[in-house]
């Protein structure tokens, strides 16, 4: 029979490196390392949805006011409008 050591090295390898990595991910140090990250993760989303709750105002706000002077633009255009047409006539 022909074995290839290096395959089986390699798999002997990686199933001790598996079942080392399982122990150490369920740790108590992961879980906390887990729950700190968990935390930054919430304290940033929230940082970000206070910001693009302001950026989001803000663009209700300049739209409205571009629609205000858009409105009175047109007023001028119509009222300047009207003025010269009594005066052609």
């Amino acid at each position: 029979m022909n074995l290839d050591w290096k395959k089986i090295a390699l798999f002997a390898g990686g199933t001790l490196f598996g079942t080392a990595g399982i122990k150490v991910l369920s740790s108590k140090d992961a879980k906390k390392l887990y729950t700190e990250g968990t935390a930054a993760v919430l304290r940033a989303k929230s940082c970000v949805m206070k910001t693009t709750t302001k950026v989001q105002e803000n663009a209700e706000d300049i739209l409205a006011e571009a629609k205000a002077i858009n409105a009175a633009r047109e007023e001028e255009c119509f009222s300047a409008e009207e003025g010269e047409g009594v005066t052609e006539e």
